[in-house]
């Protein structure tokens, strides 16, 4: 086999017989390009310097280089950053034949990149990506990456009105012809919005894996929030890209503003779509974007010290917009606004990802609140906050689960139905303002395991759970403001134990719901203020009081139960149940010792005082 030790001495080669050479190097031998040739006389492709090479000596045909599917920059020369790297990649990446591209030596890239192809992994191997002087993005455009992979939209959306309320957790779909539909197709899927421009329940990138019959689809979802008839369910067909792999990249940030910044990537209509070992340093948008987005991975990433935390959008390590069935593992940001953030996304795990800088002031772990549902955090650390952009998006999830997480500050007042928190520790930090606060929506709330040493605060924004809200095994140091731990909103029913609320001073449980507490302890400095309790029901099982004060106030009768408990240095005011007459109390089987006992009501039809102790 004939050899050449340069591109351009095979591009001097006058072809005679030697259809099948090999080239030592790209400039100069051994410099890692090169490769083995094919002199193809029927070629037309446009050269390009790297897998296809024209010769000195014919207009026709092409040298075509034998790559069996693997990619390399250096074969367009490309031996380090010194260079743009924008033609090879283009040349790679649109060379259906090339299904795994390479880079041995640092890159720059200096336009942004936009792909419809699938079936391809880009490899960096932890080389670093620069973008100096790349080209302007539009304007507020988080798409203008880097590498930038898009599905393509396919004809016009199929509507259907609901003639029928649609439940939740349902894959099977009312529509107009089946026979539009086949299997294996993919939709955009979505409803027309509630009242907010974005407050859309469905909002998801879906397969058709089913026609159960003439009017009706089975979709590869389980819909997470009931619809009502009137509703107009739109089906927008699409060609997604899929089983695309970008990984093992150090990538360098651009400029500081949405011109002239640059990020790695985004994916839009994509399926199995994967990220995983890029470490950004300097992004201006999100370091992996997503919209529309179904089964993906997002593994072992990074952002440090992006430009700009203040501008929405900016900053973030993951944006995930109408995705579905994500995973998100092992990344971490510094100094940065959101590591991972979801809007109208469902079922999708976030693990062992965590916050440091100023990254945990500014809310690591969010959603915007567009009626996500079934997201799961597991083993994580920073700030988090949920459904809290607005009523443009809806203000709305519901099955969240956070365990063992670790944070400063956790916020889900707005509609957040049926959180779940285990182990969650919140721990002030005097750097950060409000820190310490545990704020969650009372609408089939579960805690179990859960500590926080500043505000406890419950409040309720919706009605939609029908689990019980139970707190239990937690412990709540309160700060000395007094403030309401249960607010005055909350209509439903709210249990504790196990759980043991410390420096009690003022606190009040507000709302007029019953409340109970079972083997819950109390604790108080002496001469602190009163704790007070508004319920009109309220049962108190085995719990310890320690020098506590403990008033049931508010003008409506009251039914109160007082059972097995034990109070030292305490004093229970009963003036309000007392000056009640319609009011009913039993106070059984507990210990006082050296507690005070305020406007004790006389025995009677409706107060059982009895078999209690009374120590010195």
């Amino acid at each position: 086999m004939k050899t050449f030790n340069s591109v351009s001495a095979l591009k001097n080669h006058k072809i005679r017989l030697d259809h099948n050479v090999f080239v030592n190097g790209y400039f100069q031998a051994g410099d890692g390009g090169g490769g083995h040739y094919h002199w193809d006389k029927n070629c037309v492709l446009p050269a390009n310097n790297g897998t296809v090479i024209s010769s000195d000596h014919s207009a026709n045909g092409r040298w075509r280089l034998i790559h069996q599917g693997v990619g390399d920059f250096r074969n367009f020369g490309i031996l380090n950053a010194d260079q743009p790297a924008d033609d090879a990649l283009d040349a790679l990446v649109n060379d259906p034949q090339i299904s795994q591209i390479l880079a041995f030596t640092d890159l720059l890239f200096q336009r942004r990149h936009h792909f419809t192809r699938s079936d391809i992994t880009l490899d960096f191997q932890n080389n670093r990506v620069f973008t100096t002087g790349i080209a302007s993005a539009p304007v507020n455009d988080p798409f203008a990456a880097v590498l930038f992979f898009q599905g393509t939209v396919t004809g016009t959306p199929v509507t259907f009105t609901l003639t029928e309320t649609l439940q939740e957790q349902t894959d099977i779909f009312p529509v107009a012809d089946s026979s539009l539909f086949s299997v294996g197709d993919w939709y955009a899927v979505q409803v027309t919005p509630v009242k907010g421009a974005a407050e859309r329940e469905l909002q998801k990138l879906v397969e058709i894996i089913a026609i159960p019959d003439s009017t009706h689809i089975q979709i590869g979802y389980y819909n997470g929030w009931e619809l009502l008839a009137g509703r107009v369910i739109s089906w927008q067909k699409v060609e997604p890209v899929e089983f695309i792999t970008v990984k093992n990249m150090q990538f360098s940030g651009a400029g500081d503003d949405q011109i002239t910044g640059s990020h790695p990537v985004a994916f839009e209509y994509a399926v199995y779509a994967n990220v995983a070992g890029i470490h950004s340093t300097g992004s201006f948008w999100p370091v992996v974007m997503r919209r529309w987005n179904t089964h993906y991975l997002t593994q072992q990433c990074s952002l440090t010290n992006p430009p700009n935390t203040a501008f929405g959008g900016a900053g973030y390590l993951t944006q995930q917009i109408y995705c579905l069935y994500g995973h998100v593992s092992d990344c971490s940001v510094a100094n940065a606004r959101h590591l991972n953030d979801f809007t109208a996304s469902a079922y999708c795990l976030v693990e062992n990802c965590h916050a440091s800088g100023q990254s945990a002031e500014k809310g690591p772990f969010v959603t915007h609140g567009q009626y996500e549902h079934d997201l799961t955090y597991t083993g994580n650390s920073g700030l988090m906050t949920f459904a809290n952009s607005g009523v443009t998006w809806g203000g709305s999830a519901k099955r969240i689960n956070v365990r063992k997480h670790v944070c400063p500050w956790f916020v889900a007042r707005s509609g957040v139905s049926e959180l779940t928190l285990e182990d969650l520790v919140v721990i002030t930090n005097e750097t950060i303002p409000q820190s310490g606060m545990l704020w969650v929506n009372a609408d089939g709330l579960q805690m179990a395991g859960c500590t926080a040493d500043g505000p406890l605060i419950i409040s309720q924004a919706s009605q939609r759970a029908a689990r019980p809200n139970v707190i239990r095994q937690c412990q709540f140091s309160l700060p000395e403001d007094g403030a309401p731990v249960v607010q005055s909103n909350v209509t439903a029913a709210i249990t504790f134990t196990d759980t043991v609320f410390n420096a009690i001073s003022g606190h009040a449980f507000d709302s007029t719901a019953p409340v109970n507490f079972v083997r819950c302890t109390f604790n108080a400095a002496t001469q602190s203020a009163p704790l007070i309790l508004k319920s009109s029901t309220l049962s108190v099982q085995a719990s310890q009081f320690n020098q506590v004060g403990f008033t049931l106030s508010g003008t409506a009768p009251k039914q109160i139960d007082i059972l097995s408990s034990t109070l030292t240095q305490a004093t229970f005011d009963f003036t309000d149940v007392t000056a009640q007459p319609a009011s009913s109390l039993m106070f059984l089987n507990n210990r006082l010792s050296g507690s005070t006992v305020i406007a004790q009501p006389p025995a009677g039809d409706r107060v059982i005082w009895q078999q209690n102790m009374i120590l010195a």
